[in-house]
């Protein structure tokens, strides 16, 4: 992958999960509204100062989340951020840079 461009849409991975997991309370605070399904799809990266993950993620009833996380390089003991998340999405919305 060439660092600043974005790889192709690939499905979720467990480390996808894991990345959506660690930043799900960061969304619930900012959208004030608990999650009970919280599950990768598919993912993006885009390596730039760091890594930026872009991730689908269902949270049920037909409904996703795109979400813009950021993790720092090199990343020992520097928390994931969650740049950034576009809601009201379906399943058939493109995954792309926002």
């Amino acid at each position: 992958m060439m660092c600043g461009a974005p790889s192709a849409t690939q499905p979720a991975t467990a480390e996808t999960q894991e990345i959506s997991d660690t930043v799900k309370s960061q969304l619930e605070e900012k959208e004030n509204q608990k999650f009970t399904v919280f599950k990768a799809v598919s993912f993006r990266q885009q390596v730039v100062a760091g890594i930026n993950f872009f991730i689908k993620v269902d949270v049920g009833d037909e409904k996703f989340v795109h979400l813009r996380v950021f993790k720092p390089l090199p990343h020992e003991n520097k928390p994931l951020t969650l740049s950034s998340y576009q809601i009201n999405k379906n399943r058939h919305d493109d995954l792309t840079f926002f």
